[in-house]
Parts: C-alpha cells; structure tokens; sequence
C-alpha cells in the first residue's frame, strides 16, 4: 500500500510540474528551500546578503518548512509548501536547500535548473543518509530508492577534504560534485566570536571569573538520554557554569536550577562565550574546532550509537584523551583543567575546509556562476 501510494504521489506532482514547467525561467531568480527551520537560517541569510551584494538585480525567493515542531501544521501544510516550491523550480535558475527536499528529488528538472545542496553540517562525524538505510535511526531502502532521496544535485557544499568519501556515502554520489568550502556559518562564527562573547557576558554577569561549559548534544532517535548525572556533577562545582542546549528536534529537560539554558542565545552563538564545548556525535564540534574551543565528547551511549546509526571516525583514536562515557570521569578532568590541545589541532588541520573565513564568497561565486551559464 506504501508503495502504491508513493507511486501516485510521484505521477500526481509529475503531472503537475510539467504545467509548471511551461512558465518562463527568470534569470536572476533564486530559490532557498529549508527543512531546517521555520525563519530563514543563518547559512541562507549570509548567502543571500552577499548574492545581493554581488547581484543587484537578483530575486531570491526562501521556503522554510520544518516538518516536526508546533509549527509545523503537519502533511497538508508541508503539500501547500511543496506546491509552492515547484512553481518556484521551474522559473529559477538555481536551488539551494539544506536537508532533503522531496520535491527537488522526485522531479525532473529543466536544464536550466542547477540545484546546490548547501547540507547543514559542516562535516561527517556520524553516518546519515545511503549509509544509515535499514538501521534502526535510519530510513528502509524501499522508502529512499522511491522517494529517489538525495538525487538531482548538481553541487554539494562540504566541508574539510577528510570528509569526503563519507559525503559520497551518504548522498550516493561522486566527489566531482563535492565543493570542499564549508559553510556561511564559519565566517559568522570568526566574525562575531568577540561581539557574542560581550553579549553573553552582558546578559549573564554571573559566567564572568566563572569556568563557562556548554553542553550541546545532538539528535538521538529510539535511544535514552543519559545526561543528567553530568549536569549534577558540573552544576556542583562552584567554580563552574554549565549551559545546555538541545537539538531541535530534542529538547533537553531538567530539573536541576543550577542548569542554564539561555533561551536568547542560539548554541553556535554560546561557543565563544564558552571555556569548554561538551558534545558527542554533533556537527557542533567542527564548529568548535573554528574558534579552536576545547572540545570533550561525553558519549555514554557509544556502542549502542554505533549499532543504531553508526560513525565515520572512532572518536576514541581521533580525540584521545577527550571522549568519555563517564559522567564522573568527564566532570573531573574540567575541573582539573587538562586538555588535549595538541589533539584538537590535528582535528582542525585535518577536519576544517582551506581558507577558512571564505566559505560564503565561494557559495556566492557558485550560485552567480551558475544564475549566467
């Protein structure tokens, strides 16, 4: 049945994008699609600031559509922003998203279409995509290969080279259509560091001669979190902060005081108020390597991540000294303040795009270059 109604969904857009398809394609059209987020992102804003810059006569036109929060409205709502999306693909000239896009995928495209895929990671620390198909995090092999996920792009934003053949494994594809610059966020996070540092330390007086730990994990799908021992172990310690921020689609829950949240404050936008990033298998830690922050990874659930949705890197042999599955040994090496520096170089120099701070000239450059092909 599954299948069956896939299969008609597919012919039932078809036949409505070939009507589309006969609307004239505008030149200086742009189109920005997000399953991100509800508001324009920080990766489309910069792009579409500078591609206004460079481009005057541009019209960039975003979609952003979450399919989970309150916000969502469901199928029905997501169908009217499908729609609307494929009026918008067939009169530009180029797409850029940042996740899957149905839509984008299923369809076939006119040639004057170039569709970027501008992924929200800056690199590959966890298995996503091709590579997690059957598994228990992942989706089935039937439902990706007629859903056709991740076809039709023509480039992908990816970040350091060492990331490479795992992109190719999880979008199924080739490293031809790989463009190794990183993401707008690297030139937020390098421009901004002291102005967001000041800010935090503005609102929130108290972190000042404090030891300052954000604890930002990523998205766990059927697996037990297990953090709330660190967080009493940190919030014990008077000489140390502890702020903790969710992922999106899994908001942390606490009853412990001492724990911040600061609501105000994006997690992205913490690093640089922060003495040590606490994460695990989140992309976060690349972003951290940006702003050279000492970052530890509290990974408790190592073995049973593996099984259900897998890893690119041992964490253990790329960052020794700095993976634990111990709330209590975690707790005692900040309060002891030894770190590895020496580890997090290499991870920066291995794991980081060249030319860092370049990354939204190069996505202008690309989407102008293709917008006058």
């Amino acid at each position: 049945m599954k299948k069956i109604v896939i299969y008609i969904m597919r012919l039932g857009l078809s036949i409505i994008y070939g009507f589309l398809k006969f609307f004239p394609t505008q030149e200086n059209k742009v189109l920005f699609l997000s399953r991100q987020s509800d508001e324009i992102t920080q990766d489309f804003s910069d792009t579409q600031e500078l591609l206004r810059q460079k481009n005057p006569g541009v019209k960039i036109v975003t979609l952003c559509h979450r399919l989970e929060g309150e916000k969502s409205g469901g199928l029905a709502a997501f169908a009217v922003s499908t729609l609307k999306s494929m009026y918008h693909m067939a009169t530009s000239t180029v797409c850029v998203l940042d996740a899957y896009w149905p839509a984008v995928s299923i369809l076939h495209h006119k040639k004057s279409l170039t569709v970027i895929q501008m992924w929200h990671a800056l690199g590959k620390i966890k298995q996503s995509g091709y590579q997690t198909l059957g598994r228990e995090s992942g989706r089935s092999a039937e439902t990706a290969r007629l859903m056709k996920m991740h076809e039709n792009y023509d480039y992908i934003i990816a970040g350091g080279r060492a990331w490479n053949p795992f992109y190719c494994l999880s979008f199924n594809t080739t490293e031809d259509k790989l463009v190794n610059c990183g993401l707008p966020r690297i030139d937020h996070l390098l421009n901004t560091a002291e102005a967001n540092r000041a800010k935090v330390m503005e609102a929130y007086p108290e972190f000042r001669e404090k030891t300052v730990v954000l604890y930002a994990p990523t998205f766990r799908r059927n697996i037990e979190l297990h953090w709330e021992e660190l967080a009493d172990r940190l919030t014990a310690e008077k000489d140390i902060v502890l702020i903790v921020k969710g992922h999106p689609n899994q908001q942390l829950a606490t009853d412990n005081p001492a724990v911040y949240t600061c609501p105000e404050f994006k997690a992205v936008d913490l690093l640089s108020a922060c003495d040590y990033l606490v994460t695990d298998y989140s992309a976060i830690a690349i972003e951290g390597a940006v702003l050279d922050r000492p970052t530890y990874y509290f990974v408790y659930d190592y073995e049973e991540y593996r099984e259900k949705n897998g890893m690119n890197i041992d964490l253990f042999e790329t960052m020794p000294g700095c993976v634990f599955r111990s709330a209590e040994e975690l707790a005692e090496a900040i309060t002891a303040g030894s770190y590895n520096y020496d580890a997090l170089e290499e991870y920066r120099h291995r794991y980081l795009p060249e030319h860092l701070g370049t990354s939204t000239e190069q996505i202008v450059k690309l989407i102008t270059d293709n917008m006058k092909k």
